[in-house]
């Protein structure tokens, strides 16, 4: 078991492979944070720290102060004056919140999160009860599950009414860390759309410090992962505590420093855009946050997260070798042609690609962005034989078939929103502002979520697809639900999110042997919730290549390759181009969009063997170790990286330069640590062979005036 209890002491000592988190009881009824960590032989004890100006409890003498301690779930209102993680309205009309520890129970497994994604695997559980007899008569259970092959630890947290009144929560996060010290420097992942994953170091300074999003959707300008390392650490060494969010919507990062020179980190909803009426008898859930802890640098901490991932949140499917596919859309747009895609899957078939998906434009009267949404049903014009007889042409070529959908949309020129308006998220009296033509369909009413299955049902039951990929092209704004009262408008976004993982629940039972690609124009909600669900994202709608290896290098600071979904993209007549995209686009999950029927013969000759050679390390991608060399943000227009599976019998290297001028003549010594100094290794696509001690201490590349991706793959002998 990796979790202890200590009797006399009372401390709960909750330990990983490497890593411990203890937290203790003090005077019976506070818990509190003593240390998260290496693993020690001994373990920090609470010491009281009051001053001057903090409120105390003068039943304990006078010891204790929220505001001098590492508590393990701050209350608003309560005497600690830093940033708070739940506060609940109570029939009173005021938000001071309070809870005191009742007890416990250690758990083998763990307990499941209702309506929302979680991670599983071999855990172990710490719940912790803390009551509020005195006003409101609610519960709080604080969730520690513990992943300890993972180095890793999951937070989340519940509260029941078991009063006689209704109470009202407004702000719940999923995660408190007080940390001691104040130099740290905080690592994020920003960007906006067409320009994902950029990430961000800067040094944690006094007062707070927050990333979000009001949006509805994890978003593409803030991402919900964010790490604290020591103001020195690299990829190979020093300290680095990395949190994240398995939610999909609005959330709240916040890093607090404070006057006594320590540094709280909260992950969770937060308090715009979000309340919650909790009735007696009821039980409201926050979503799960995860975290780790490694002493071994940044790259560490990156693989951490990535087998985590792959491992405990993804679906156990997204193991299996992905499929090369080739989209319809950069080639076709709106303009879906049966006879033409069919003809697409044949010469896919030559080329050696997996699967044809066809993209926006093939249901209701869908001929442009302006119509159609939420009119799920194949458009007769283009389909007079209907859908089912479709895929089977294209089935019937030797490949595999995808579609495109976008559930959580509606256009007003639909058949949908012209029989229920209500069903779209609108705040009466005020004009409804649109995006992308589009309005966004109310997730949370259940009639919607009962409309959309029955809808896929009805069109997509007996077609013998192998593929979704689920787009969601704008937020959420105007949030107001018909469904709800107006008391009640403050859960709109939050229900709208749980529908939303409800029908993709419903899609992994209803059709289990698909491949679910998600997307919001691109990385707009690329997060753990969705992966949960998905076995790849859509990273950018960007694929031009010298983008790409700023986004996907970003992307890999906290997700794993196997998440991510990159394609060559219309390479021209230009075979050089062609091989530096494929470079490129092999950092991940590969596939195509071009028009394959009028792609230039000498680019087109070169699919076979690209994909030959990708289905040679593909599985290194998909389930191996990252190791970053070189940050293309910070060395003009080069990166560099390798994979390894574990015991580096096989390295996947890679070196890409852009061909920027600045960069051109230099010369770079890249060291695979990971290589075994007694073996020798074969690279496998030129038959050259190398000492393992030599990789060891360096291969050099230089630079020349023209961009490449030089690409080797050792296997050992």
């Amino acid at each position: 078991m990796s979790i202890r209890y200590n009797e006399e002491k009372r401390t709960f000592t909750l330990e990983t492979a490497h890593t411990a988190y203890v937290i203790g009881i003090v005077h019976e009824k506070y818990p509190v944070h003593l240390y998260y960590g290496k693993k020690r032989r001994e373990y920090p004890e609470y010491r009281a720290q009051l001053k001057s100006f903090q409120p105390y409890d003068p039943v304990e003498g006078g010891v204790f102060s929220y505001d001098a301690a590492f508590v393990e779930c701050p209350f608003f209102g309560s005497g600690d004056f830093r940033c708070t993680a739940l506060r609940i309205k109570n029939s009173d009309g005021n938000s001071v919140t309070n809870f005191f520890f009742e007890g416990y129970r250690i758990i083998k497994g763990r307990v499941d999160i209702p309506g929302l994604p979680f991670a599983e695997g071999d855990c172990d559980t710490l719940e912790l009860t803390l009551v509020d007899t005195e006003v409101t008569g609610c519960v709080l259970r604080l969730y520690y599950t513990v992943f300890a092959d993972h180095d890793v630890i999951t937070r989340y947290a519940s509260v029941t009414n078991k009063g006689a009144k209704k109470v009202e929560i407004e702000k719940m996060m999923s995660l408190t860390v007080d940390l001691p010290g104040r130099e740290w420097d905080l690592i994020t992942i920003h960007g906006a759309y067409a320009w994902e994953h950029m990430v961000s170091r800067t040094p944690v300074m006094f007062g707070n410090q927050s990333v979000f999003s009001r949006r509805g959707a994890s978003s593409h300008n803030f991402n919900p992962f964010a790490a604290l390392c020591s103001r020195r650490a690299t990829e190979e060494r020093g300290e680095v505590y990395a949190f994240n969010l398995a939610y999909s919507g609005n959330f709240l990062t916040e890093v607090e420093q404070s006057h006594m020179e320590e540094t709280r980190v909260q992950l969770g909803i937060g308090s715009e855009n979000f309340s919650w009426e909790l009735r007696r008898g009821e039980t409201f859930f926050s979503p799960e946050a995860i975290m780790t802890y490694t002493s071994r640098g940044i790259g560490q901490m990156s693989r951490n997260f990535h087998r985590f991932v792959r491992e405990c949140v993804m679906p156990k499917k997204a193991a299996a070798p992905r499929p090369v596919v080739l989209n319809s859309w950069e080639a076709c747009y709106f303009d879906i042609d049966e006879d033409v895609l069919v003809k697409f899957a044949a010469e896919a078939k030559k080329c050696g690609i997996d699967m044809l998906v066809m993209d926006d434009g093939w249901f209701g009267k869908r001929v442009n962005d302006r119509a159609g949404l939420g009119d799920w049903w194949e458009n007769p014009d283009r389909f007079p034989k209907g859908l089912k007889h479709f895929v089977e042409r294209v089935k019937k070529e030797g490949v595999k078939f995808g579609i495109w959908i976008e559930p959580e949309m509606v256009n007003p020129d639909s058949d949908l929103y012209r029989a229920h308006p209500e069903w779209a998220l609108a705040v009466p009296g005020r004009e409804t502002g649109q995006s992308r033509n589009q309005l966004v369909l109310d997730m949370g009413n259940p009639l919607v979520i009962d409309y959309l299955k029955e809808s896929f049902e009805k069109t997509l039951g007996d077609v013998p697809f192998d593929y979704i990929k689920w787009d969601s092209n704008r937020h959420l704004s105007n949030v107001a639900s018909s469904a709800l009262p107006s008391n009640r408008q403050g859960e709109a976004a939050h229900r709208h999110m749980l529908g939303v993982y409800e029908l993709m629940a419903w899609f992994r039972t209803r059709f289990p042997d698909m491949v679910l690609e998600t997307c919001s124009g691109g990385g707009g909600r690329y997060d753990l919730g969705m992966m949960k669900y998905g076995d790849l994202i859509w990273t950018s709608d960007v694929t031009n290549p010298e983008c790409r290896t700023l986004m996907q290098y970003g992307a890999s600071i906290a997700y794993p390759a196997a998440t991510m979904s990159c394609h060559v993209s219309n390479p021209g007549a230009d075979t050089k181009e062609m091989a530096f995209r494929f470079g490129v686009a092999t950092q991940g999950m590969f596939g195509y969009e071009m028009h394959i029927l009028n792609a230039d013969s000498a680019v087109k000759a070169m699919i076979p063997a690209q994909i030959a050679e990708y289905r040679e390390y593909e599985d290194l991608m998909r389930e191996g170790e990252l190791y970053r060399l070189i940050n293309p943000k910070k060395n003009g227009d080069v990166s560099a990286f390798y994979y390894t599976n574990a015991d580096a019998g096989r390295i996947v290297f890679s070196f890409i330069y852009g061909g920027v001028a600045d960069g051109a003549g230099k010369t770079y010594k890249l060291k695979i640590s990971r290589a075994d100094p007694e073996a020798t290794y074969v690279d496998r696509l030129t038959g050259i062979e190398y000492d393992g001690a030599a990789l060891r201490s360096g291969i050099e590349i230089k630079t020349g005036t023209e961009k490449f991706v030089d690409r080797r793959y050792f296997v050992k002998k």
